[in-house]
């Protein structure tokens, strides 16, 4: 299995188990994206510590995911990025586009704040 959900009370994690997010299993990622969001999970952490190499249809299934939660006003935290993999993200400015931690505890900690704020914003 190339990615390993859990879903947890406020957020999926998506653990990537891949060394390469390429044409070859970035698809399948899309594919469980979507399928996360149709199912009403509005944020989604993407863990990407084992992943060493990115190309353009992995950043493209980054930014899916991205667009995704932002349209069920969710967020999207990407964690544990492996120098190469962030250095492309670099390139392609995309760091401030994307949410990114560098761990997993970060990232939930940045979704539950977020979470909170969204709270806030509903009572006023």
């Amino acid at each position: 299995m190339n990615f390993t959900i859990t879903t947890k009370d406020k957020f999926a994690l998506v653990v990537s188990n891949v060394d390469k997010l390429d044409t070859t299993c970035a698809p399948e990622l899309k594919s469980e994206l979507v399928y996360l969001n149709k199912t009403g999970m509005r944020n989604i952490i993407i863990d990407l510590a084992k992943t060493r190499y990115c190309d353009s249809s992995g950043l493209s299934a980054l930014l899916v995911a991205n667009r995704l939660c932002k349209g069920v006003n969710g967020t999207l935290v990407i964690c544990a990025l492996q120098e190469p993999v962030m250095k492309l993200i670099q390139i392609s400015q995309l760091e401030s586009v994307l949410s990114i931690t560098p761990t997993v505890n970060e990232a939930t900690d940045l979704l539950y704040m977020e979470e909170i704020e969204k709270d806030v914003k509903k009572e006023n």
